[in-house]
């Protein structure tokens, strides 16, 4: 059997995949933010509990986690040292030198996770062809090292210039920083992120060693806890790029697991996609915390060299960048548990969060804000009796009285008209993300579906997708624990990616082939520490650009043996996918290629294959009920069928207006849409379509 958890910011989700009849046991609890482990294990020792799980049964555990993108978000991370080339001591402060905001007088730049005093020179100089113009200054290493060493720091990042292209000082560093100070935890850029661009590979180096200690002793002690309980099996965890790792890999690397959870749950979309025969997805998650868009395009998540935690407004620039490989997200301040208040005479929702603690008005845990799932309560689209399988009562008069208190009497409106401008405008702030996400990245979001997941994912998703005319929904069985379900269907793999420049002709396959060699040789070895065994499916890709140009375009390239035509087929490769990106090519000018990068999938690793959930017995009549739910189109409250999704088969279908619910989610039908259930027992709505 295998277990999936997912952490979340106010709810932890979990999975139980039994391989024998390929059924899966889905539940959540809320998350302790101040310690996350233990709602984990609060929730699995419940199951224990209630018979519903045997701890030595678990052969696969499998994670994704929130608590290396936490600690970057609210800077809770370990001390931190740099050591970084003489004259290059602020980096981290002059960035780029560009102002994500031009108009913006009093601009906040990224605040570096380590200060300027925990900042240290050293005297080396490496040119970008990899030659020593001035070897390491040996004994101003070691007196920096001897400085580090007392002055209390638990972690140390090494970044020195052009590393990428020889890393003998950045080693030598590490040797002498290990013999002067052996309790303190190492991170050269080197290792980590061996690419150049000296600012953001500092900044993913630092971000490495900012999480490390929290991750090690995170993850020892969820596998010591983990045992306790009985469950022995091997855990792995989930990588922003969308495959599971060993747990030594997680902390000898953890900066590759910050978009843990999201990367899981756009899996699951994938899958659905397979299953619906859509290659075209947008991804819509909307949980407790935030909202999370994201596309795969002809079945394959789209994915990024690198990402920004912690940017302000969707702003390029605006936050700390990581030269990492990770599925392509967008995240928003927008979730169930986001604040609204009234700012200047209007409604603001976000990104500040009620999370698990307090929680919105309603949860009756002790918060008083007005948050998007207060609102949807008193619009009607919520049951309190029924939220999270019945596990938890909803106070509709809390929530009233906050968004009669903070919202409506501000404002001069009804409780109602309040409680959809909370609604309306946490609606505007994912629908400009998802234009970001489609028509600003060339995507025309009418070829697309739109797969939502998360506790609060099908509450909005029919207004998002009318708004973008995306012609269809579909909510996943077990929407409300998405990621967990993306675990499930995750491979263990591992990605490294290198810079080697190089003016690509025709006649370069020996070239490629020699730095393919190389980096499939450290992802050999990396795939021998995660016990692989066998052939590895390798992928590879590289980032390209024409000659003089400042940024790249990321391109596949083909996998299997490099033969004399390779490069020919690269450059083909890549004045294609040019073209497709921005509508015209230059087949004659000259292509340079930067990064080089290589994914390798270990054979037989994949936990959950072939899982399924009911999707409907499809006895007795679905409709189970009534009550008012707010739609403009038809006057305000109005009279709403209720829906029990478990009893919807295949094949039937119900017009909106209508509110489907089962224990994790509820899926809001606006009135001329139609819900039917798929086959494969997912939930598909035609938008403007109730024939």
């Amino acid at each position: 059997m295998q277990i999936a958890f997912d952490i979340g910011g106010t709810f932890t989700d979990f999975a139980l995949h039994d391989p024998a009849d390929g059924r899966v046991a889905i539940w959540k609890v809320h998350t302790t933010p101040r310690e996350p482990a233990r709602a984990l294990l609060d929730g699995l020792r419940a199951r224990v509990a209630a018979g519903g799980l045997r701890p030595e049964a678990i052969d696969a555990a499998l994670h994704a986690t929130t608590i290396a993108t936490n600690a970057i978000l609210e800077r809770k991370g370990a001390r931190t040292a740099l050591v970084t080339t003489a004259g290059f001591r602020d980096v981290l402060l002059i960035g780029r030198q560009k102002r994500y905001d031009t108009n913006n007088l009093h601009l906040d730049k990224p605040r570096p996770l380590v200060r300027r005093a925990d900042t240290f020179e050293v005297t080396e100089r490496v040119a970008p062809d990899g030659t020593v113009l001035k070897p390491l200054d040996e004994a101003e290493a070691e007196a920096v090292a001897a400085r580090i060493a007392g002055g209390g720091y638990a972690s140390v990042a090494v970044a020195f210039l052009h590393a990428y292209a020889n890393p003998a000082h950045e080693r030598r560093m590490a040797e002498i920083l290990a013999a002067r100070a052996p309790g303190v935890r190492i991170s050269a850029s080197s290792e980590v992120a061996p690419k150049w661009r000296e600012y953001e590979r500092t900044s993913t180096t630092v971000a490495n060693a900012y999480v490390a200690p929290l991750v090690d002793g995170y993850l020892a002690e969820l596998g010591r806890s983990l045992r306790e309980l009985g469950i022995g099996a091997e855990l792995s965890i989930m990588q922003s790029s969308g495959g599971l790792v060993s747990v030594e890999l997680a902390r000898a690397h953890p900066v590759r697991i910050v978009e843990s959870g999201p990367a899981a749950g756009v899996l699951m979309c994938a899958e659905v996609g397979r299953e619906e025969g859509c290659g075209h997805v947008m991804t819509f998650d909307m949980g407790g915390t935030t909202a999370k868009l994201g596309a795969i395009d002809d079945g394959v998540p789209a994915t990024t060299p690198s990402f920004e935690v912690d940017a302000v407004n969707y702003r390029k620039g605006s936050g700390l960048p990581l030269s990492v490989t990770a599925i392509d997200l967008l995240e928003i301040g927008a979730g169930g548990g986001s604040i609204a208040r009234t700012r200047m005479g209007l409604i603001a929702v976000g990104p500040d969060s009620a999370g698990a603690e307090p929680g919105p008005a309603c949860y009756g845990r002790g918060g008083t804000e007005p948050t998007v799932t207060d609102a949807n309560l008193v619009l009607g689209y919520l049951n309190p009796d029924f939220f999270n399988g019945g596990a938890q009562r909803l106070e509709r008069a809390a929530a009233a009285e906050a968004i009669e208190r903070a919202i409506a009497r501000p404002l001069g409106l009804s409780l109602e008209q309040a409680a959809w401008g909370v609604h309306s405008v946490a609606n505007a702030s994912m629908e400009r993300a998802m234009r970001i996400v489609s028509i600003e990245r060339g995507r025309d979001p009418r070829r697309y579906a739109l797969v939502a997941f998360g506790g609060a994912g099908p509450l909005h998703a029919g207004r998002l997708a009318r708004a973008l005319e995306i012609p269809r929904v579909v909510v996943p069985r077990g929407a409300g624990v998405g990621s967990a379900l993306g675990l499930l269907t995750a491979e263990r793999k591992v990605d490294l990616g290198i810079t080697r420049v190089l003016r690509l002709d025709a006649g370069q396959s020996e070239a490629l082939r020699a730095t393919f060699a190389e980096l499939e040789a450290r992802l050999a070895a990396e795939a021998r520490r995660m016990g692989g065994k066998g052939e590895l499916a390798v992928r590879r890709s590289a980032s390209m650009r024409y000659a003089g140009q400042g940024y790249e375009l990321r391109v596949d390239l083909p996998s299997g043996p490099i033969g004399a035509d390779y490069a020919a087929t690269a450059l083909r490769v890549f004045h294609d996918a040019y073209r497709r990106e921005y509508g015209y090519n230059d087949p004659d000018a000259p292509v340079e290629a930067t990064d080089w990068y290589a994914v390798a999938t270990l054979p037989g690793t994949r936990a959950g294959a072939g899982f399924r959930l009911d999707g409907g017995a499809g006895s007795g009549d679905p409709v189970v009920g009534e009550r008012l739910a707010f739609f403009p189109e038809t006057g305000g409250m109005t009279p709403t069928r209720v829906v029990n999704r478990y009893a919807l088969a295949p094949g039937q279908s119900v017009a909106g207006p209508a509110l489907v619910e089962e224990r994790e989610s509820t899926t809001v039908v606006l009135p001329g849409d139609r819900v039917s259930v798929s086959a494969a027992g997912n939930l598909v709505i035609a938008i403007g379509d109730a024939r």
